[in-house]
């Protein structure tokens, strides 16, 4: 049974209601008037912090650059100078964030989180995550996110969402949207290239950043395979095109070596965990400049689980794709952070910094995971990733130098947001 040929939702009319209902599934009303200083609450859309940063050792990941005694301005939430203090005028009348005697970095990029609520989102923020990528939601949630971090930027990262999953069995997300419900009595699920393309254009429709899908099962749940493919090279290249048609890029779900080579030769943007990626796919990842975010954070969280095989899986899986990690760097091969948080659990994106670091990795090198390389990734190559003229004034202040230690990267001293300092 294929999917009636009607045209794409509009969005003029409907998206209204879906992000009403999204960001009352958040909170985000909650958020605005209980979590939220009363300058927040009341904020328009757009308002931004002015603030100094004073003092502290600012290291440049895009150069590798470290500036001691430096002074960063951020005007309008818009970082408007920053360097050494004998090099930059320091306005009056502005308020001042000490940092002397610690370390400065821009704030850090998630490539791969599932934020559900106002909490979460504000959660990321504190962790140290200014900026991220959804790795969807059930019901459009994270649409609702984005819209509060333009609202109250201090509540949630500056987001790109993902809107529902393309998936073959939509489960309760079918519930998701009107749009999508003729899907609920197709015998095999979301398969079709009609059916594909429709969850698609319904994501589109709705206001997503990106498109999520899948090519294997399941890590996380003990009765999947996560080496059993769900969708083909053929399937996977409909999800990939129709995404195109909107200008838009994919993340793809992915484990077993033949599935991680389907999706990249499919044209996917990124390939997301890739535990038995191999040689031949790191090298047409090379090429054609796919990148790969391992989520090693959530698969070293299997091995903690109190499920044997879920526990079994992370402690075989773990030191595979930390080979595969380290093989992607050497090859050039993009890498990206992203921790998979999902469930209310948020960990901090400087936990997968570590774990690159562990992964072997130089320590710039993993930094840049988490700030030029995922910002690349997310589009935003000149808005964010660096504290430098016209980038966004997010920013970190950690006890330590990242450059020797970068565990300090998990637990932020302060976190400056827009302008505001948290």
């Amino acid at each position: 049974m294929c999917v009636e040929n009607t045209p794409p939702p509009p969005s003029r009319l409907t998206r209204r209601g879906v992000l009403a209902g999204a960001a009352a599934l958040a909170g985000t009303a909650a958020a605005l008037s209980a979590s939220a200083p009363p300058a927040a609450a009341s904020a328009s859309p757009g308002t931004r912090g002015d603030l100094v940063i004073d003092g502290g050792t600012l290291l440049d990941p895009a150069t590798g650059e470290v500036t001691e005694d430096a002074v960063v301005i951020i005007a309008d939430g818009i970082v408007r100078a920053a360097g050494s203090r004998a090099r930059t005028r320091v306005p009056g009348n502005t308020p001042v964030l000490a940092a002397r005697g610690r370390w400065v970095l821009p704030g850090l990029v998630e490539a791969h989180i599932h934020l559900n609520t106002a909490a979460e989102a504000r959660d990321a923020v504190l962790s140290g995550a200014t900026t991220a990528r959804s790795g969807s939601t059930n019901f459009y949630q994270d649409i609702a996110v984005r819209q509060l971090a333009d609202r109250a930027p201090r509540l949630a990262p500056r987001l790109r969402a993902a809107g529902i999953f393309v998936t073959p069995d939509l489960g309760d997300t079918i519930l998701a949207d009107p749009d999508l419900t003729p899907l609920a009595t197709l015998r095999d699920g979301v398969r079709s290239r009609e059916a594909l393309r429709r969850v698609v254009e319904v994501n589109l429709a709705r206001g997503a950043d990106v498109i999520k899908t899948r090519v294997n099962e399941r890590a996380g749940l003990p009765e999947q395979d996560p080496l059993a493919q769900v969708y083909d090279r053929d399937q996977l290249s409909t999800v990939v095109a129709a995404a195109a048609r909107g200008g838009k890029g994919v993340l793809c779900h992915s484990y077993s070596e033949q599935g991680c080579h389907d999706a990249v030769l499919a044209g996917v943007r990124s390939l997301e965990h890739g535990v038995y990626v191999g040689e031949r796919t790191l090298r047409a990842m090379r090429r054609k400049g796919t990148y790969f975010t391992p989520t090693l954070t959530a698969i070293a969280g299997l091995a903690e689980s109190s499920d044997p095989v879920l526990a079994e899986r992370g402690r075989t899986y773990l030191p595979v794709l930390e080979r595969a990690v380290l093989a992607a760097h050497e090859l050039g091969v993009p890498l990206a952070a992203g921790t998979d948080s999902s469930g209310g659990k948020v960990d901090p994106i400087g936990r997968e910094v570590e774990l690159m670091r562990e992964a072997g990795l130089p320590a710039l090198d993993a930094i840049r995971t988490a700030t030029t390389g995922a910002a690349r990734l997310l589009g935003l190559r000149d808005r964010v990733g660096r504290l430098a003229p016209g980038f966004a004034g997010d920013a970190l202040l950690v006890d330590g130098d990242p450059l020797a230690d970068v565990t300090v990267l998990k637990k932020p001293v302060r976190v400056v947001r827009s302008g505001f300092a948290l």
